[in-house]
């Protein structure tokens, strides 16, 4: 007799239209981007990080940004959210009228938050906060992320206390969550196992989410690493795309369809459809003229579909 799983489940988000997009030299069709975010949600995605509100010259990739929120499909429960550095970015977000969550950024460098968006850290940190409050009165829920939380391209090592004490003054602002992002892909699983903790114990109940890059090969063991933790949140980007346009050495993010088949297999709900991750993986790789980075859309699958009669 078999033992039934003890299932938990997390909330999945979809950044690939954004985060995945925004590094690729060659310009993406913002029809193209917005049949991502159509495929990302019958794939069962509710949350979608569709583009960022920045200086086209800076990221060309996501210069259509107000173009794509127009496009965006009428889908109940679906929630977008658009990504933004400062409050003149907030305000273009918010124009739209098409978008439900401003994504702050700030960053645990000097080096990388001035390189990122000419700022200092804590004036990244003071900008995050100001974009947050923002929010509430435009109809619209905030979120925090706290870049290069596991280690700096300019700077290497970041203080764990650092990051903490970021956390802590973000929550002051009541975001909905706080995201720790590994910007290169540097962390290790125990680094996060014990980051993930510390701002879980310091920020709670305000729930941590997490943003791996799979630069080095740990981006996966990250992912459960940080679930274990008490994260309770989950980015990642369709076929394993992505990279920061201001970190040096930045490779994709994690595959949506490696962490989706992860986490299904160990018993934990996503509310995503991995066939579904699948196909569109294959979609996308037609569409970038290559083979996407993620795995599991490349192995035979697993279990074998049962036959019916």
């Amino acid at each position: 007799m078999n033992t039934p799983i003890n299932r938990r489940a997390i909330t999945f988000v979809e950044v690939g239209p954004r985060d995945g997009l925004q590094n690729e030299k060659t310009l993406i069709a913002t029809a193209d981007k917005l049949e991502l975010v159509r495929r990302s949600i019958a794939a069962g995605a509710r949350r979608i990080e569709v583009t960022s509100f920045v200086n086209p010259k800076r990221v060309p990739q996501m210069a259509d940004a107000d173009e794509v929120c127009a496009g965006l499909p009428d889908a109940e429960g679906v929630s977008y959210i658009g990504l933004v550095l400062n409050s003149r970015g907030a305000e273009r977000a918010i124009a739209t009228g098409r978008l439900h969550e401003l994504g702050a950024v700030c960053v645990s460098t000097d080096g990388f938050a001035i390189a990122n968006q000419g700022q200092t850290s804590d004036e990244s940190v003071a900008a995050a906060k100001a974009i947050l409050a923002m929010a509430k009165p435009a109809g619209m829920k905030g979120q925090a992320t706290i870049g290069a939380a596991f280690g700096c391209p300019f700077e290497g090592e970041v203080s764990e206390d650092r990051v903490v004490a970021m956390a802590v003054s973000l929550a002051q602002a009541n975001p909905i969550e706080i995201a720790l992002a590994d910007t290169i892909g540097v962390a290790d699983p125990a680094h996060v196992s014990r980051l993930v903790r510390r701002v879980v114990e310091a920020i709670g109940p305000i729930p941590v989410r997490v943003h791996f890059h799979n630069t080095r090969g740990t981006g996966i063991a990250n992912v459960w690493a940080a679930v274990e933790a008490g994260a309770t949140v989950v980015d990642a980007a369709l076929g394993g795309l992505g990279g920061c346009p201001f970190a040096p050495g930045a490779a994709g993010n994690v595959s949506s369809e490696d962490v989706v088949y992860m986490l299904h297999r160990a018993g934990v709900e996503t509310g995503m459809d991995l066939a579904a991750l699948i196909e569109a993986n294959h979609w996308l790789a037609e569409v970038m003229g290559r083979k996407l980075p993620g795995m599991v859309a490349q192995a035979p699958a697993f279990p074998k579909p049962v036959q019916e009669n």
